[in-house]
């Protein structure tokens, strides 16, 4: 049994949790591996402000078919924070490509979550070779779907914020009545720098505007999932229905679940996804 950075475990008795960091020619980047590692590969790609953590429910659910690999993006999480390298969605998505050929996965199911798919999005543009199909849970398809909030920012000589400051930022991304924000979370945001959390989501925005994600896949020509919690706050639940515009995109809306379902819902989450999974990465039950 591997022991990782997360303390030693075992997921359904196939293979330890394996976590390593590496070195890429512009910082280093923190990666977490579960599951057999001969199953088809599934990416997974957190949000802004978010880690590797946060697909934590998620993974067991997923294991006993996929080899599962998650990735701390640059500036979050366990990896490097550099002032001095960029944030940009392209940059960030050709990261997780160095990732995978130095992992050396073949094509691998790329799952983004938030801004994450976004991410995932320019992976499948940059590195088609790298992506048998693309899911994206609650990824704004534009700016138009964006919800705008009345919290003030927080600003550099703020940082890092009080708690009460990191929960309002955070609690637009649940909606499930009763659910508790995990600690951890929480400590992601408070790790960042106030640089690389801003310029991240300055990249999102600019990323957005350039042109539509749904415009986008169009073009890219991958099959396509697309989960939305019903019930989102930061992004309009109604705007999931922009990706039909994409040629076989299969769209689903989770009642009663917000920005976050993969963390509010973890079994409803995972029963999409592997229900995706087994027609696009070639596995079956």
């Amino acid at each position: 049994m591997t022991v990782s950075d997360d303390g030693p475990h075992v997921n359904g008795g196939v293979e330890a949790t394996e976590s390593s960091t590496l070195s890429l020619d512009d910082g280093d980047i923190y990666v977490c591996q579960d599951g057999p590692r001969d199953a088809p590969a599934l990416l997974l790609i957190h949000g802004s402000a978010s880690s590797t953590r946060s697909w934590g429910p998620l993974v067991p659910l997923l294991t006993g078919s996929h080899r599962v690999i998650r990735i701390d993006l640059l500036g979050h999480g366990r990896s490097a924070k550099p002032a001095d390298r960029s944030y940009a969605i392209p940059d960030q998505a050709h990261r997780a490509g160095a990732v995978l050929d130095r992992l050396g996965v073949e094509p691998a199911v790329v799952v983004g979550h938030s801004s994450g798919g976004v991410v995932a999005t320019a992976l499948a543009e940059q590195r088609p070779d790298l992506v048998t199909a693309l899911a994206l849970i609650n990824t704004g398809p534009s700016l138009d779907a964006f919800i705008a909030t009345e919290s003030a920012a927080i600003g550099p000589s703020q940082w890092p914020p009080i708690d009460e400051q990191l929960r309002r930022f955070a609690s637009t991304g649940f909606s499930r009545a009763g659910y508790k924000i995990p600690e951890e979370l929480l400590d992601d945001v408070r790790g960042m720098t106030h640089h690389s959390l801003t310029t991240s989501m300055r990249a999102t925005r600019s990323y957005l505007e350039q042109r539509p994600l749904p415009d986008r896949l169009t073009g890219v020509g991958k099959p396509l999932l697309v989960i939305f919690g019903e019930d989102d706050r930061r992004w309009r639940s109604s705007s999931a229905s922009d990706y039909r515009a994409v040629p076989g995109a299969r769209v689903e809306l989770l009642p009663g679940l917000g920005h976050s379902p993969l963390l509010e819902d973890p079994p409803r989450t995972a029963t999409s996804l592997l229900a995706f999974t087994a027609i696009h990465a070639g596995w079956t039950e």
